[in-house]
């Protein structure tokens, strides 16, 4: 006689937004996959610092959107919520700064990897992001590179030197140099 098969539950956004305030975890779900994860460690918070500055600075200049960092929830259908370390949004009208309207979908997230996220952040939360149609910067600090998935790439483009973001209205693609970005999280 064989196992029993196990149903493996699914969440909602609905419940997990209904989950009870932890500062110490971070709670996301994907295709209905609860994600639970510890708050972050100083080196992962130095680099979403860092590049959330850097990005900010970029976007300001260009005009071309609103940067965030989380936590912010990112509800990508009715069993995907997830709280990408730094994200960019277009351009808000007041509604939604005022919170009357709903935010619209990121342009690009970008994702620190440290040990206790980057499994999710590789495997469920970028393959999930491309499927949004929305581009994706894993940032590894150990390795000091950011990999960078576009929504219809197959591998991605590694970038060491900078990575470049092209957005549509943009004379040329915002630039982002990458050995700041280690020189300040690796003091």
């Amino acid at each position: 006689m064989g196992m029993p098969a196990i149903q493996e539950r699914r969440w909602s956004v609905e419940e997990v937004q209904a989950l009870p305030e932890d500062p110490r975890n971070r709670y996301e779900t994907v295709d209905g996959e609860l994600l639970v994860t510890p708050a972050p460690r100083l080196p992962h918070q130095a680099a979403v610092a860092a590049v959330y500055r850097a990005l900010f600075d970029l976007v300001q200049t260009h005009d071309v959107g609103l940067v965030l960092f989380a936590p912010f929830d990112v509800i990508l259908d009715p069993r995907t919520l997830v709280q990408p370390d730094v994200l960019v949004l277009p351009p808000v009208g007041q509604e939604v700064l005022r919170g009357d309207a709903l935010a619209p979908m990121p342009l690009l997230v970008v994702e620190v990897l440290s040990p206790n996220t980057a499994r999710n952040d590789r495997l469920l939360k970028r393959q999930r992001y491309q499927r949004a149609g929305i581009e994706c910067w894993l940032v590894d600090i150990d390795s000091q590179l950011v990999e960078r998935w576009t929504p219809d790439a197959e591998c991605p483009e590694i970038c060491v030197e900078r990575v470049c973001w092209e957005r549509e209205g943009l004379a040329a693609p915002l630039s982002l140099e990458l050995p700041a970005i280690w020189t300040e999280v690796i003091r």
